[in-house]
């Protein structure tokens, strides 16, 4: 189950419901996924991409199994249409989960990927620290399918 995080920037319409005060309608801008959520997502696909700094993992520890990219070039790694594209990136509807340290600069990332036309990406609430603090930092690796990419990468 997600939730979404309605955006401060985001509203875009105000009607009235009755002869009450109005209501403002907000378009849902991003959506995020819980820390509970992360290994049925990982189960059923999703692909989790570490946006964190090389210092900040160095720092506060890896994420087996995701894939490290910056926050600067995560954009362009995750479009399929883009030239610099990863292999994973097939069409616009693969779902990515974002992990930033805490999650507050992964909200941003997801809502320029949004509007770029990804329509499957997420954030995790809480970033990394939540996934520690839960004791889920191997439920990423645990996945069937990271551990046959895995495979495959350290067959060659």
């Amino acid at each position: 189950m997600r939730a979404a995080l309605v955006s401060a920037t985001s509203v875009s319409t105000v009607a009235p419901v009755s002869d009450a005060a109005p209501v403002a309608f907000h378009r849902l801008a991003v959506e995020r996924t819980y820390p509970t959520e992360l290994s049925a997502a990982v189960a059923r696909g999703a692909v989790v991409v570490d946006i964190r700094s090389h210092v900040e993992r160095a720092s506060q520890g890896t994420l087996p199994g995701a894939l490290a990219i910056s926050a600067d070039l995560v954009a362009e790694r995750l479009d399929p249409s883009g030239s610099g594209r990863l292999a994973l990136a097939v069409d616009r509807d693969v779902e990515w989960i974002l992990v930033s340290a805490d999650g507050a600069s992964s909200h941003g990332v997801v809502a320029e990927l949004h509007a770029q036309g990804l329509r499957r990406v997420t954030h995790l609430v809480g970033g990394y620290d939540a996934i520690r603090a839960a004791r889920l930092v191997g439920a990423v690796a645990e996945a069937q399918h990271v551990a046959q990419d895995v495979a495959r990468v350290t067959a060659h």
